[in-house]
């Protein structure tokens, strides 16, 4: 059976206009059926009633809207919403909704797990299970728009569980799928895909035409440093993965995690200044969630703001975040890691941190 979210609008209209042909319906029908897919989406071809009963039944026979279930969801004091969905095979995914002002922003998975092992990181610790499909992917900001209209997001960032870029092929789908008109229809200015610095993958991201953003998780201003912090550095060393920021045409989001005693200090304040300033970057720096590593110690407010201080100073432009959801399991794969170690189903070797 064709799944049909997980095609291109242009091919989910070729994949109904060739099956309607067959039945002998009008060919109207497909601009009927299309927007249902993403525009107006519904839980279940029963709810297009604008359909023929019999044409409706049809639909789900032969082209069943295979959803992701919604297994858990907690709601934070500043208005945070963490996802657990249920995915057919028996694995579960996060997605975490950030309401702010009039933006409301999906951070979504591509990934079930994670094969990096980035030390602050509690998808790191469950070690890496699968990759995500595209429909798996674009079927996250579905779901949250088929629990209520309200809470379609304006924003996507793929910041989730997984790294985007060692997925390339299904991301690069649903990277259509999130911003084409006749699907989800985000823009692509609003859709940031996050990566450690996968350089072959990096390169194909680059060459799309359309402006999405791209933010770089660096978390350490020196090889030596981020080696120690996240795996990833002995396979793409920093100043490789820096000469291709460079040749990146748009503007760079640099991702940086302060982490007390690890990474937080004026000469790696200094360190960054380097990196950042010759790229224009703007420096994101993020409060260590304490969900994400429970053996790491989130910078002190003062010490964080010295940091953002020190940046600023020379001529980088860096915005100090606030976390969110630290009421509830908000960390990337906290939940899920928690639901797993509840239940006691966490098999060893993916419990360890690698």
């Amino acid at each position: 059976m064709t799944d049909l979210l997980g095609l291109l609008p242009e091919g989910a209209h070729a994949a109904l206009a060739v099956w309607l042909a067959a039945r002998g319906e009008p060919a109207y029908r497909a601009k009927q059926i299309l927007p249902r897919l993403w525009q107006r989406p519904i839980a279940s071809w029963d709810e297009a009633t604008e359909l023929p009963a019999a044409l409706r039944h049809a639909l789900g026979d032969a082209f069943p809207l295979r959803r992701l279930t919604l297994a858990a969801r907690q709601v934070s004091s500043d208005g945070t919403e963490k996802f657990l969905w249920n995915l057919g095979d028996g694995e579960a995914i996060e997605s975490v909704l950030i309401p702010e002002g009039k933006r409301r922003t999906l951070c979504i998975s591509s990934q079930v797990g994670c094969a990096l092992g980035c030390v602050f990181c509690a998808t790191g610790r469950m070690g890496f299970r699968r990759n995500l499909s595209a429909a798996e992917i674009a079927g996250q900001v579905r779901e949250v728009t088929l629990l209520a209209a309200a809470l379609k997001p304006t924003n996507v960032v793929f910041m989730g569980m997984g790294e985007p870029l060692l997925n390339w092929e299904a991301v690069d789908t649903a990277l259509t799928i999130l911003n084409h008109p006749a699907a989800l229809g985000i823009g692509a200015r609003h859709i940031t895909v996050s990566t450690v610095g996968i350089l072959p993958s990096l390169a194909k991201f680059a060459r799309r035409p359309e402006q999405f953003r791209l933010a770089v998780s660096l978390h350490a201003p020196t090889p030596e440093l981020r080696r120690e912090l996240m795996p990833i550095e002995k396979k793409y060393a920093l100043p490789q993965v820096m000469a291709a920021l460079g040749a990146f045409r748009r503007r760079v989001t640099l991702e940086y995690v302060l982490i007390a005693g690890k990474n937080d200090g004026r000469a790696q304040a200094d360190r960054l200044v380097e990196l950042a300033r010759p790229l224009g970057a703007l420096v994101n720096l993020l409060p260590l969630h304490p969900g994400g590593a429970p053996d790491l110690s989130p910078s002190s407010r003062a010490q964080m703001l010295e940091f953002e201080r020190r940046l600023r100073q020379q001529g980088v432009e860096a915005v100090l975040r606030r976390s969110r959801g630290l009421d509830i399991s908000a960390a990337c794969g906290q939940l899920r890691v928690e639901l797993e170690a509840r239940r006691k189903v966490v098999p060893e070797e993916h419990a360890r941190v690698e």
